[in-house]
């Protein structure tokens, strides 16, 4: 099993997060954002990934360093579950509809961390969380898995249903770049034998 565990504590957050790569998508989410718990167990449904994460931070500020601080360790932990990267698909993407939003997802496990976001929410909030921090958990999850994620919102008249998209097209994504390629187990998908 492709597994791996990790932490961080700052003076703002801490952050506990445990993901198994080869699981069957159940989470037990707890971050002290409703929305954000939802939005969490979502990504790990449709990657079909097993995922706990336990969060506490300021959130008498605001949510913006717990959703940060989370994508931050989910990132690291994602680049140590799947290890030396062999067998896996390398590449996935989705493009998933949510009632009327359309999210587009692209990755590539390529060990070189880069985010590439368009879109505009219809509203600031969705829940009790303001949007603008959720491409930022976007952003650490990428650059601390060393991945290269494009997303795009290409419809939407609902922020939570764009929110929700977007989250489900990631898991899509994500979840078919980590699969294993038949016959494939022992190779690294690069021509330059590393990644």
């Amino acid at each position: 099993m492709r597994w791996a565990e990790g932490s961080r504590r700052t003076r703002e957050t801490e952050v506990k997060v445990d993901l198994c790569l080869d699981g069957s998508g159940q989470a037990e989410v707890d971050t002290g954002v409703g929305f954000f718990n939802h939005m969490l167990e979502t990504f790990a449904r449709f990657a079909a990934f097993d995922l706990k994460v336990w969060a506490r931070g300021d959130l008498e500020v605001d949510a913006h360093h717990t959703v940060e601080d989370v994508g931050i360790v989910l990132g690291q932990v994602l680049d140590r579950a799947w290890g030396e990267k062999r067998g896996i698909n390398r590449f996935g993407n989705a493009i998933l509809p949510m009632d009327e939003a359309l999210a587009l997802a692209a990755v590539d496990i390529s060990g070189r961390g880069g985010f590439y976001w368009e879109g505009v929410f219809p509203s600031a909030r969705v829940g009790n969380l303001d949007v603008e921090v959720i491409p930022e958990f976007f952003r650490a999850l990428a650059l601390n898995a060393r991945l290269t994620l494009h997303l795009r919102l290409l419809a939407a008249e609902n922020t939570h249903h764009a929110a929700e998209a977007l989250f489900k097209a990631l898991g899509v994504a994500l979840g078919q770049a980590v699969r294993l390629r038949s016959g494939g187990q022992d190779t690294i998908p690069s021509t330059k034998g590393v990644l």
